[in-house]
């Protein structure tokens, strides 16, 4: 057995000598840029914003408010749902997370069902001819 582990190291020996490892280089050197490392560590920017949009024609009703001192963010919006409530949701984001508080308005209503269409005022499309002027075939087709 030892014979055998020493022929097979042997052999390994002799393959690896008939090839030759691949060249090694040092690592590329290259000149430090003349430029500074730019930094992204921006000063926080503190906002303000809001927006709202009334429209009776459409029946559109929502918007939006948000403050902020650069860290901490927090505003409401609002909409207007098609049930006739109005939804309000206040929030504060911060470092901990987003946290919302949602309020309802108001009492769902569910009117009945009234189709807006009803029936032309015009006559439906009808041909001005009766029928066709030639005569039925008389013979009998066979795929009937």
């Amino acid at each position: 057995m030892k014979v055998i582990i020493a022929l097979a190291a042997l052999a390994v020996v002799a393959v690896t000598a008939q090839y030759p490892s691949y060249p090694s280089y040092p690592a590329p050197a290259y000149p430090k840029p003349s430029y500074p490392k730019p930094s992204y560590d921006y000063a926080p920017i503190p906002y303000n914003f809001a927006y709202a949009v009334k429209d009776d024609y459409t029946y559109n009703d929502f918007g939006h408010q948000e403050t902020s001192d650069g860290y901490a963010k927090t505003g409401s919006y609002y909409v207007l749902l098609p049930d006739g409530r109005m939804q309000t949701v206040n929030y504060k984001a911060d470092e901990n997370g987003y946290v919302a508080d949602v309020s309802y308005k108001g009492e769902a209503q569910y009117p009945e069902y009234k189709p807006a269409y009803s029936k032309p005022a015009y006559p439906s499309y009808k041909p001005a001819y009766p029928g066709p002027a030639y005569p039925k075939p008389a013979y009998k087709p066979k795929y009937n």
